[in-house]
């Protein structure tokens, strides 16, 4: 059975201008040592909760910097380039601190004293907060210091249906990117310390745990996975279905987070709501479809009311080898890959699909690079490198549709560098941070990182920096600080009763 908007043409010209693309970078603060930076969010880089550009994520040691949606690649780029440059001369004027350069931790404190980000006062604010310290307690903290890129991509002219059917068909093919682009084989022994993990010491240092045909650890069992989401059943089918699993998810009442309680016997809040999911963003995947909210208002209301407006791509690990984590030729194979998802036939998931999809992700994250690798596909197996070649191959002609578009041969160098390294896997990022770790760096996680860190931070710091460009993002954070301020003077309920407002059922309908 395939879908209605199958095998769609190549999209016009015109709309092809139209795609744009924006990046969500987070990655943690370190201290000159590469350890985790305890310190609060520096006070020049603004609101966390207000700023346009500069954020937090989990932690407050977790820096995520955000680009607008933008029409060309290079000016998405050009713009996350500028953020790096404010914010690492800013944490260089407050004591040296810089950015991880890898999606895997750097060397944590014990658990409880990663610290949880904070947003000021206001009840959205302190929900913001409350809904990580749930994230805590029903994951551990260590999991969520863990840092990726997500891309945020959309075309004009595009259904709600047919981005369902691009989702569907990118969650079918994500073991290419992550065969591609990954960039998590190893990580700090620190991270998986008293857990059960599977990895092998890389040498006899103990400084850093691996596997050897690994891609993503991140991507794999033992990164941003939670086994209670298991039991959710979700269907991309339709925004109608997608929507009821998810409403099911954040509004019935899951035992063990019961038992946790929305508040301890002291009063303090242990979790937002004890459902599944707390809010909407608690539910991982790959790739979700989005829709920009008003302030105050549930993700899941948005979707349902005005539908899908871009997705959000969140399998990308930050590259090390690249000073903000991703580079241009990415970027353009991201686009390529998307179009093609979107126009290929996509037929409706099942629940046996859905469970060899979850199989192929957590394969290829943790033996990507093993020669002659089986994945399975409806029921058989099939070599990775095969399947992977028919999906590059169905990508040229939105390469060359792209490069005809844009007067350019980079999306079809793109995706010629994709496929050298489906042909030889020690191209890939994976594979070269292996070889950097046992060739330069003694077999050290820490040591390799925190060296990829400072060269990252150090050619951001010599490039031209203006005064105006300094004043700008200057003032930014005195304008976010302001409103923050306004937000917080605006509150008349008690958190509480805020709370239970914001987390009605009747506000994801």
């Amino acid at each position: 059975m395939k879908t209605s908007q199958a095998s769609m043409a190549v999209p016009d010209p015109q709309r092809l201008k139209g795609i744009r693309r924006g990046i969500e970078k987070e990655g943690l603060r370190v201290l000159p040592s590469g350890s985790l930076a305890l310190t609060p969010h520096p006070l020049a880089l603004g609101s966390a909760l207000t700023h346009p550009h500069i954020t937090t994520d989990y932690s407050e040691s977790q820096i995520e910097l955000i680009t607008g949606a933008r029409l060309g690649v290079q000016e998405c780029l050009d713009e996350l380039v500028q953020i790096h440059q404010f914010v690492l001369r800013s944490l260089r004027d407050a004591g040296g601190e810089m950015l991880w350069s890898s999606s895997m931790p750097c060397q944590l404190p014990t658990d409880e004293t990663i610290p949880l980000a904070r947003y000021g006062s206001s009840h959205s604010g302190r929900s913001k907060s409350v809904y990580r310290m749930g994230l805590g307690h029903r994951y551990g903290r260590r999991m969520q210091t863990i840092s990726g890129i997500h891309y945020n991509w959309s075309l004009p002219g595009v259904t709600s249906d047919q981005y369902f059917s691009l989702i569907r068909n990118f969650r079918r093919h994500a073991f290419v990117l992550l065969y591609l682009y990954g960039a998590s084989p190893a990580l700090c022994p620190c991270f998986v310390e008293g857990r059960e993990h599977g990895l092998k010491p890389l040498g006899n240092t103990g400084q850093a745990l691996y596997l050897p045909h690994a891609t993503s650890l991140r991507m794999g069992r033992l990164g941003y996975q939670s086994d209670a989401q298991a039991s959710i059943n979700v269907s991309y089918n339709g925004l109608e279905g997608y929507a009821n699993s998810l409403h099911e998810a954040l509004t019935h009442p899951y035992p063990a987070y019961e038992m946790l309680g929305v508040r301890n016997p002291g009063g303090d809040y242990n979790q937002l709501g004890t459902g599944l999911l707390q809010i909407e963003n608690e539910f991982y995947g790959t790739i979700r479809p989005k829709r920009t909210v008003s302030r105050g208002e549930r993700p899941l209301h948005a979707l349902r009311e005005r539908g899908v407006e871009y997705v959000e791509v969140r399998l990308m690990d930050l590259d090390p080898f690249e000073d903000v984590g991703i580079a241009a030729p990415t970027m353009r194979m991201l686009d390529v890959f998307l179009l093609h998802c979107l126009n290929a036939d996509s037929p409706p998931d099942t629940p046996a699909e859905i469970a060899e999809l979850k199989h192929n992700q957590h394969l290829t994250a943790e033996r990507g690079r093993e020669p002659g690798l089986q994945l399975v596909r409806a029921g058989r197996e099939v070599p990775l490198r095969d399947w992977a070649h028919e999906v590059l191959d169905q990508c040229r002609p939105y390469a060359q549709a792209l490069d005809s578009t844009h007067g350019t041969h980079d999306y079809s160098a793109a995706l010629a560098q994709a496929l050298e390294r489906l042909e030889h896997p020690e191209r890939t990022p994976s594979a070269h941070v292996l070889g950097e770790l046992t060739g330069e760096y003694g077999n050290s996680f820490s040591r390799f990182t925190l060296a990829r860190s400072e060269k990252a931070r150090d050619s951001l710091l010599a490039l031209p920096w203006s005064q105006a460009q300094q004043q700008r993002f200057e003032q930014w954070s005195a304008q976010s600080v302001q409103d923050q301020r306004d937000i917080e003077a605006a509150d008349t309920l008690s958190f509480e009763e805020w709370r239970l407002r914001y987390m009605s059922p009747e506000n994801l309908r």
